[in-house]
């Protein structure tokens, strides 16, 4: 046993190791997905950082109140339950989706590709964790809580406009909130 893995007896050392690697690559993801949501308080989007915590309580207390509630058993037989939603899967999706609405696809894209991985790494068969449905539940989870709080940024708040045609000049002023 390690970790949270066990090893299936017809299992060869390679397999395991892809298995493990997969995991672990997963455990990474989970964690460095939210830190760099972090970067929002570099480009001092201050509105974005406070949006990405209340997002992220939201997420965390959603995810283990559900767990809590349920007290689904895992495919790998473990005492503990609490294998609905998957954890893991929603804070990446929560981070990948506060990602991609705060900021746009252009970096949405590669942050719910992230989070798949993540998601596919907690799945029957690599860890015996979750199945199917505990990880739709976290993807569930993770994205409804960022949409509840999180805005598109807007870098320019305000534009000024100016036309004129035929003797007539028009000045415009437009505030985005």
């Amino acid at each position: 046993m390690t970790g949270f893995y066990l090893r299936a007896q017809n299992e060869t050392p390679r397999e395991y190791k892809a298995e493990k690697t997969i995991q672990d690559i997963g455990d990474v993801l989970n964690y460095s997905m939210p830190i760099a949501t972090g970067l929002t308080t570099i480009i001092g989007d201050k509105k974005g950082t406070w949006q990405f915590a209340k997002g992220f309580a939201t997420n965390l207390a959603l995810t283990y109140g559900l767990k809590y509630a349920i007290n689904k058993p895992r495919p790998e037989g473990a005492t503990d339950g609490h294998a609905f939603p998957s954890g893991h899967t929603s804070v990446a999706f929560q981070s990948a989706s506060f990602i991609q609405r705060r900021y746009g696809w252009k970096y949405g894209i590669p942050a719910y590709l992230l989070s798949g991985f993540v998601a596919y790494s907690r799945l029957e068969g690599l860890n015996d964790r979750h199945d199917g449905w505990d990880v739709l539940g976290g993807i569930i989870v993770g994205v409804g809580s960022t949409y509840l709080f999180t805005t598109p940024y807007q870098k320019e708040h305000y534009e000024f406009t100016f036309s004129g045609k035929n003797n007539n000049y028009l000045i415009g002023f437009k505030y985005k909130f």
